[in-house]
């Protein structure tokens, strides 16, 4: 096959499973990781006059996989802010408040709706707690805070990649924490 030559119709075989286990680390979802990778081979097939070559296909197919991760993640996240929970919490260190799952209607909490929001708060601290510090630190910054990646990765001296691997680490232990004790 010359250099500047893609073989679509080999691609599904030779990098599905490559490009599902680069997919599934960074949206853990197996559904959404196929769907990612159907896009990335439609958009290959439809942009493959730009391949110029100066890549691998696999190369140029993770490129234009990471740039559907990136625009999955943007979707899902322009879609908060249209109805949020707000977890307001404070402890010796901070005021804030923490947004992260959308709910049907803000208007229609109760007492009983508000209450059941004070213990998620302190249950979310106590599942911080148990988190190392580095993580916790990133955690905070970048989800309750809503710091900058640049920023956060600055602070830690951490390329994007690392800070993605720790809040990805962070949600699922605080999500397995949460299970265990508050749910």
């Amino acid at each position: 096959m010359p250099a500047h030559s893609l073989d679509p119709t080999k691609w599904v075989d030779k990098y599905s499973d490559y490009l599902f286990n680069y997919t599934i680390v960074r949206v853990n979802d197996r559904e959404i990781a196929n769907d990612l990778i159907s896009e990335t081979f439609l958009a290959g097939l439809k942009s493959k006059k730009n391949f110029k070559g100066e890549a691998s296909e696999r190369t140029w197919l993770i490129s234009i996989l990471k740039r559907k991760i990136i625009d999955y993640y943007r979707r899902i996240n322009s879609k908060k802010g249209k109805a949020e929970v707000h977890i307001n919490y404070s402890d010796e260190y901070s005021d804030g408040e923490w947004l992260e799952e959308q709910v049907a209607d803000a208007s229609d909490r109760n007492a009983e709706d508000e209450m059941e929001n004070t213990e998620l708060g302190m249950a979310i601290l106590e599942c911080l707690d148990q988190l190392n510090e580095k993580q916790a630190a990133i955690f905070k910054m970048k989800t309750i805070d809503g710091a900058d990646t640049e920023v956060i990765c600055n602070e830690f001296n951490i390329t994007p990649s690392n800070l993605w691997v720790i809040i990805h680490r962070a949600r699922v232990a605080m999500a397995a924490c949460l299970e265990k004790n508050w749910f």
